[in-house]
This record gives structure tokens, sequence and C-alpha cells, in this order.
């Protein structure tokens, strides 16, 4: 199993990847929008969303699925 340290970094270099095809969807001519829009729209946006949500709050979700809960931990102590 890796890092999380080394799952962090390859989380932050997708999410910083994948916004640069938006940045360029934002700033491109307006002529060109309608060629960048369904990527942006369905792929990159979608994978910067998740990318980002999972590097703030992944450890919650981790905490959600792992097999020992704390609750169940902290029973076991006492009883």
């Amino acid at each position: 199993m890796m890092k999380d340290a080394t799952i962090r970094t390859i989380f932050r270099w997708v999410h910083l990847a994948i916004s640069i095809p938006i940045i360029g969807y934002i700033y491109s001519p307006f002529e060109q929008i309608p060629n960048y829009a369904p990527a942006v729209r369905f792929v990159f946006f979608p994978i910067m969303a998740l990318s980002g949500l999972w590097m703030w709050k992944g450890h919650v979700v981790r905490r959600l699925f792992s097999r020992k809960r704390p609750d169940q931990d902290l029973t076991n102590r006492i009883g």
C-alpha cells in the first residue's frame, strides 16, 4: 500500500493537471468555447471536483469504510 503522503501528492498533481484545460476553456475566445464545452463539462470538471473533495474530506470517507470503527474500538476497551 502506498503512503498517505504519496497519495496526497498524486491527487494534488492530478487536480492541477486537470485544471489546465478548464483554465483554457474559461480564457479561450468565445468562438472556441463550443469545441471545449463537452470535454470540460463531462470529463475535466468532475475529475477536478472529485480530486479536490478527496483531498479535503478523504479522511472522513476512509474512516467511514474502515474495518475497525472508532466507536466499536471504544466499547471493546470499556467492556
